[in-house]
């Protein structure tokens, strides 16, 4: 077989057809049993159209292997993870595009309790093996299990994150984007519900529609966002929520309807923590750095630096034990939930945060965008990446007072600092700057560092 592109640097991910499709699916699956010398692997799938297809192949290259299929069925990506690690299976597969277009589908993979693939050890030799179609002989003994379970253990260990009784009265709108969350969500309320939690929710988009008919649920993408950020205002909440597809993000909304930047949640969550657990350490990516440092330190914390994608900040809460981590891509980790990202915990541990301090959301975050605006992710399409952040380093550093190449170029200029790296899972060129309370200082440094990347476009 060829090579195939859909291995990314921590995950599959491809157009349907051409880079992935069943066949590849179930070369894949098998390659991965064998890999990781599985007997037992936990699998489920989002709600797209393609998914299901893909998922009936998962299960029968790992059942070529002789492995046991505990069979998720449509399910969150952290479901998987969870039930990876709750039923002490030797890994665990997602099939899902998260955000992706239509035409994408994909693999989040898992060993065992949960732990990140090696993207230059395991995620290799499962590449290499699918490409080589060199497998062992099928293995005996193979079979499918429901877990039927599931659910709810990873209803009790999310809900464990929280102190139920000091929640505070809220209405609050969530936005499955016809996703994944929907049901999962309905199980949580559930159980709030019968633990009396005063909480209210009013749903959008909440059944599972693998057309995606209002849209691919990416709420990062300025152009989705108005849709959850008026029906905050219409129904009068005290905060909105929405997930991507396979709901391992979440976004939140305040009661004014405004997208709270992920940066600004990381800040929030560490400050949650470290309130629980004194002098803990948290995990930060590169890319926006100084609110959550700033926090972390004043707080008695100690800030962690890791490359970005889900993979590396995992495994630095592993190496570290640190209690969380967080990106501002709205990914956030924690410890205590096998170091994988939840995209449930985060709104809970945000609602328990207002009801403690007796504030809004807006009151929480206003003053800390203020004290350090941000950019937003900035992204271009460049026809050499190399060369565009050699042309960007040439002209910045000999001014910069600090470089780091944790992942890509960071360099800090004083007033302001910047990071440009390539996406790990799209063709593309990534700017983020932040600056020290100074919003002006910030248009201009994003001004000349676009015209840097993109002269005169």
């Amino acid at each position: 077989m060829a090579a195939l592109s859909c291995f990314k640097a921590y995950d599959v991910r491809g157009r349907l057809g051409t880079e992935l499709n069943p066949a590849i699916a179930q070369r894949i699956a098998r390659a991965f049993a064998e890999v990781l010398g599985a007997e037992r692997v936990a699998v489920g799938h989002d709600p797209r159209a393609s998914s299901e297809s893909l998922f009936a192949a998962v299960k029968a290259g790992l059942l070529e292997a002789g492995v046991e299929v505990l069979d998720l069925g449509l399910c969150g990506t952290e479901e998987m993870y969870h039930a990876t690690a709750y039923f002490e299976a030797d890994g665990g597969i997602e099939v899902t595009a998260s955000h992706n277009p239509m035409d994408y589908n994909g693999l989040k993979m898992v060993g065992k309790g949960a732990a990140p693939l090696d993207p230059a050890g395991a995620m290799a030799q499962i590449k290499a093996l699918a490409e080589s179609g060199a497998f062992a002989a099928p293995k005996p003994g193979g079979d499918v299990r429901p877990a039927k379970a599931a659910r709810g253990a990873y209803v009790r260990s999310v809900l464990g994150f929280i102190d139920i009784p000091v929640l505070k009265p809220m209405k609050i709108l969530v936005n499955a984007g016809n996703g994944a969350a929907g049901p999962t969500f309905d199980a949580l309320a559930a159980a709030l519900s019968r633990k009396r939690a005063p909480l209210s929710f009013i749903c959008l988009n909440h059944e599972p529609d693998g057309s995606f008919p209002n849209g691919i649920p990416n709420p990062l993408l300025p152009e989705n966002q108005p849709l959850t950020a008026q029906a905050v205002l219409a129904a009068g909440a005290d905060m909105g929520i929405a997930w991507d597809g396979d709901f391992d993000r979440c976004f939140l909304f305040d009661h004014l309807g405004r997208f709270i930047p992920g940066e600004y949640i990381v800040g929030l969550l560490a400050e949650v923590f470290l309130a629980k657990e004194k002098g803990a350490k948290i995990v930060h990516d590169p890319r926006i750095l100084w609110n959550t440092q700033e926090i972390v330190t004043r707080l008695g914390g100690t800030p962690v630096m890791a490359r970005t994608g889900h993979a590396y900040l995992k495994q630095a809460l592993r190496d570290t034990g640190a209690v969380y981590g967080g990106e501002m891509s709205a990914h956030h980790y924690f410890r205590d939930f096998a170091c994988c990202d939840s995209g449930m915990i985060p709104w809970l541990l945000i609602v328990e945060l207002m009801s403690r301090r007796g504030v809004t959301l807006a009151d929480l975050v206003s003053e800390r965008m203020a004290a350090f605006p941000s950019s937003g992710e900035i992204n271009f399409r460049v026809a050499d990446v190399a060369a565009t952040v050699a042309r960007v380093r040439a002209a910045m550093e000999p001014a910069a007072m600090a470089v780091d190449e944790t992942d890509g170029l960071s360099l800090d200029m004083g007033g302001w600092r910047f990071n440009l790296r390539a996406s790990n899972t799209e063709p593309l060129l990534r700017l983020n700057v932040e600056s020290r309370g100074d919003a002006a200082l910030l248009a201009q440094a994003v001004a000349q560092v676009r015209e840097l990347i993109a002269p005169g476009g």
